[in-house]
């Protein structure tokens, strides 16, 4: 056989493997294959994370003193929040300087330590980059204010007072819900979607996006891995400012995602930055439609590697969720995603309240049971997974009964908007105790102690009275904890990648009680069992499914005869498929 036969030869054995493989999956093992979508996210919340300096208040060196308990839970990065020099008016979320760190979380010094532990590690840093709107205690917003005339106006989006009241904009953190800030000192409202001392920047104006793009220079220069870009969907603005329709309010998103040249910028953002580090980037919001979401994370695009959209974590209300609402949800999602572009999953975050009070079931008998399932779903959907910190231990809801308990700027200004209005106050207080930011932002429970390891001090949340039987060290000790399943669920996805990229397929959708898929790559599968009740819950499965060894099992045992099994309250198993 000649050289040319033989090469012919091989490349016909190739061609032919290529038509054997799904094309789904052909992209999946050859092109499509990336680091950030096979991490495993775990967000920290500096604040309430660790504290060693006895203030109270979570910082860097807490964060570094954990390290190797981050990397004992087998998540692979961390996206930590704001950590930037700020006045503290939401949480950091208001930043006065960019390149410098937030004095009650530490030093510089301290950062660099931090990353270059988490690096040690084999874990990624992702930063939160808060650029919609900046600190009014920025430099940028008191060279801005100062005079008309000053290169620093246009920073920002002034509307001057001759020509009359702004056209209403509405705020989701002012107390009576108007976005136009009145300021004397040159006679003109500046606009802020959120807090007033939330100025928002005005990125039609060039120089206000250089500067951003050198700020993450900054960050990825130092190695940082990815950056998540807060409340960016509202960045761009129609700056003639026309008049919404009365009411529009209740839909703001339609009125204020992905106005104007926002895809020209994160194109433009791509170039400057993302093209040339090797980093993950992630947009807060989804935009309004999954046009707009593709058009945000498609490849071809060059602008986020991954959405995050809001509807699934959306489906939880103060009244509770259906279970039908939740399958449909993800299921969509899912299926606008399955061939181009990345999702991530997730069910808590900094912005809501625990997962297992919203999703699951906080009550002693089954709170452990129903993290374990709902931690489950989170770990073996398509997608990124992002984990809250304390949700690997089933970490609740503290529930504050009265407004003077909250720290949250959107609770305090909620409930002064609420009485502005002569609202009904009671209510908004009793939705509160279950959907409040700060159920999510409560201390860190380490140990049984008085302020259960977090810090010697008073913290600036208190600490919710169950760390004394919810913390990490009773759970690191027994072998059917919350945290002990949670590793295992991690182990397990990152030994699977058909838990990454496999595909998914429902399995008897209008289940009451149980949520049933697949996931199947390269001719293997899974199939995912969770019992979404707090009840027994039967299921007869397709006998085209044919069911392999237990993968995982969140509670001993399993009554089950062939595709027919019950499962416990809560429980969640995952077999392999034949």
């Amino acid at each position: 056989m000649n050289k040319l036969t033989t090469l012919l030869l091989l490349l016909a054995l190739f061609l032919a493997s290529c038509q054997q493989q799904p094309e789904s999956q052909q992209q999946t093992t050859q092109t499509s294959q990336k680091w950030w979508k096979e991490a495993i996210i775990y967000q920290i919340y500096p604040r309430s994370f660790k504290d060693t300096d006895g203030d109270g208040v979570g910082d860097l060196k807490g964060i570094i003193e954990k390290l190797d308990y981050i990397k004992s839970l087998g998540v692979t990065a961390v996206w930590l929040n704001p950590i930037y020099s700020s006045p503290n008016d939401d949480n950091g979320y208001d930043v006065s300087d960019y390149r410098n760190i937030m004095a009650d979380f530490g030093t510089m010094e301290d950062f660099d330590l931090m990353l270059k532990g988490m690096h040690e590690r084999d874990i990624k840093l992702i930063m939160d980059v808060v650029v919609n709107h900046s600190s009014d205690e920025h430099e940028w917003f008191k060279q801005s204010r100062s005079s008309r005339e000053n290169p620093y106006r246009h920073y920002y989006h002034w509307w001057p007072a001759e020509k009359g009241e702004p056209p209403y904009r509405y705020s989701l953190f002012d107390e009576k819900g108007d976005a136009w800030k009145y300021d004397s000192l040159t006679n003109a409202y500046y606009l802020h979607y959120f807090s007033q001392k939330q100025p928002d920047l005005n990125w039609e104006n060039p120089k206000v996006r250089q500067e951003v793009y050198d700020i993450m220079k900054f960050w990825a220069d130092k190695g940082v891995d990815g950056f998540r870009l807060d409340a960016f969907q509202f960045a761009a603005k129609d700056t003639t400012y026309p008049a919404f329709p009365e009411g529009f309010e209740k839909n703001f998103i339609d009125y204020y995602a992905m106005q104007g040249n926002l895809h020209e910028y994160l194109q433009e953002m791509h170039r400057e930055v993302f093209s040339k580090y090797d980093v993950m980037s992630v947009a807060e919001g989804a935009g309004r439609n999954f046009e707009d979401a593709h058009n945000l994370v498609d490849e071809d695009r060059n602008e986020l590697n991954m959405a995050y959209a809001f509807e699934g974590v959306d489906i939880a209300k103060p009244d509770g969720y259906s279970l039908g609402h939740f399958k449909e949800v993800f299921t969509r999602w899912d299926s606008a995603f399955a061939e181009k572009g990345w999702l991530s999953i997730f069910l808590a975050n900094h912005d809501q309240a625990r997962l297992v009070s919203r999703f699951g079931n906080d009550s002693t008998v089954f709170r452990a049971p129903s993290a374990k399932m709902l931690n489950t779903f989170i770990l073996s959907m398509r997608g990124t997974p992002y984990c809250y910190f304390g949700d690997e231990l089933g970490m609740t809801n503290i529930g504050f009964e009265t407004i003077d308990q909250y720290q949250d700027i959107a609770a305090i200004n909620g409930y002064k908007k609420v009485k502005h209005q002569g609202g009904d106050v009671e209510k908004y207080l009793k939705d509160l105790k279950v959907s409040s930011r700060d159920n999510g932002r409560t201390p860190m429970q380490w140990n049984d102690s008085e302020y259960a390891g977090f810090s010697t001090a008073k913290p600036w949340l208190p600490v919710n009275e169950n760390h004394k039987t919810i913390n990490v060290a009773a759970q690191e000790s027994d072998p059917n904890s919350v945290l002990s399943y949670f590793k295992k669920m991690t182990q397990l996805r990152k030994d699977h990648p058909l838990l990454v990229y496999g595909d998914y397929e429902i399995i008897e959708p209008e289940h009451p009680q149980i949520y049933a898929y697949t996931r199947k790559l390269d001719g293997k599968g899974m199939l995912v069992v969770l019992n979404f009740s707090a009840y027994d819950a039967g299921i007869q499965l397709p006998a085209t499914l044919l069911l392999g060894d237990i993968m995982i099992n969140s509670e001993p045992g399993l009554e089950r005869r062939g595709n027919a099994m019950t499962l416990r309250p809560y429980q969640a198993v995952i077999f392999a498929l034949n």
